[in-house]
């Protein structure tokens, strides 16, 4: 995008006119686009009611779905920390049951053998609660998303 007319004017084969939410080939020159522009600014401010709420009809939506974005911000936060919480406790626990699987790992110490018990199960009971909230923040995400789709 250049707002440098000549630039323009010099590299482009082929203009695109965003308009409306759309895209489309512009099949004109840009004095082509000049003069549209001219015309659009000429039109009268308000062109009519339909239109003037279908404009205030959009902003609206434009708005509240930001307002949307903006709620779902704290679950999105919340989905990612506990999936990265999950996942560091899921490797913790792994590299632990390696050590708890390796034969004469603790040398006959039953206190180690015990410590080692206790933090495993310490770790399946943090992973469980991290994989709750995980999955409890994604499906109140999912849950928002259905209500808008449906209206």
């Amino acid at each position: 995008m250049s707002h440098d007319w000549h630039l323009v004017e010099l590299v482009a084969d082929r203009l695109w006119l965003v308009e409306d939410g759309t895209v489309r080939p512009f099949e004109d020159d840009l004095d082509g686009y000049r003069r549209r522009l001219l015309a659009r600014d000429e039109a009268p401010a308000r062109q009519g009611d339909g239109e003037a709420a279908g404009n205030g009809q959009r902003r609206a939506g434009r708005r509240d779905a930001a307002e949307r974005r903006l709620a779902l911000q704290p679950l999105r936060r919340t989905a990612r920390q506990a999936e990265a919480a999950a996942a560091r406790l899921a490797a913790e626990q792994q590299v632990l049951d390696r050590a708890l699987a390796a034969p004469g790992a603790f040398d006959g110490s039953g206190a180690a053998l015990a410590d080692a018990l206790k933090r495993r199960a310490e770790l399946a009971r943090l992973l469980a609660e991290a994989e709750a909230e995980w999955l409890a923040a994604e499906a109140a995400i999912e849950e928002i998303g259905r209500r808008e789709t449906q209206g």
